[in-house]
């Protein structure tokens, strides 16, 4: 099976999974937000997978997914907008007390995903570190 194939019917099967982890999220504002989190961790083990060998190294797919990260967290100041709590959510209040410093981190985050250039293993590697050292960022002070 081609990469590409490969990468369409894992990414299918990750957004699956992550559909029937939210249903019993009740507010649809932090089903929003969880399911678009999701997406970015999913597309970010993908990279992960082949960075461990434990999948074969596609340049094309790992920089589309770089660029699928890159739009999920352009996503995140518009879905965290309005402040919403769900007892599923481990999103923090302090999104909201701290709103610019919450939407200067995922505009940072944003801008390490777009300018990823992934044409090697060695990119990979330094392109999940600079992923994960942004979002750890954030999460540090907005995620339980």
């Amino acid at each position: 099976m081609p990469n590409r194939l490969k990468f369409l019917v894992l990414a299918s099967l990750m957004a699956a999974s992550a559909a029937i982890a939210h249903t019993n999220v009740k507010d649809p504002t932090v089903r929003a937000w969880m399911h678009n989190m999701m997406q970015i961790a999913e597309a970010t083990k993908i990279l992960g997978s082949m960075a461990k060998g434990e999948t074969a190294f596609d340049a094309d797919v790992a920089s589309d997914t770089a660029q699928r990260i890159a739009e999920g967290l352009d996503r995140i100041p518009a879905l965290f907008e309005v402040p919403a709590t769900d007892p599923t959510s481990e999103a923090l209040p302090t999104i909201w007390t701290d709103w610019d410093r919450f939407v200067e981190l995922s505009r940072e985050a944003r801008q390490i995903a777009a300018a990823i250039q992934i044409a090697t293993e060695d990119d990979l590697r330094v392109a999940l570190k600079s992923i994960g050292g942004s979002c750890s960022a954030c999460h540090e002070d907005y995620r339980e």
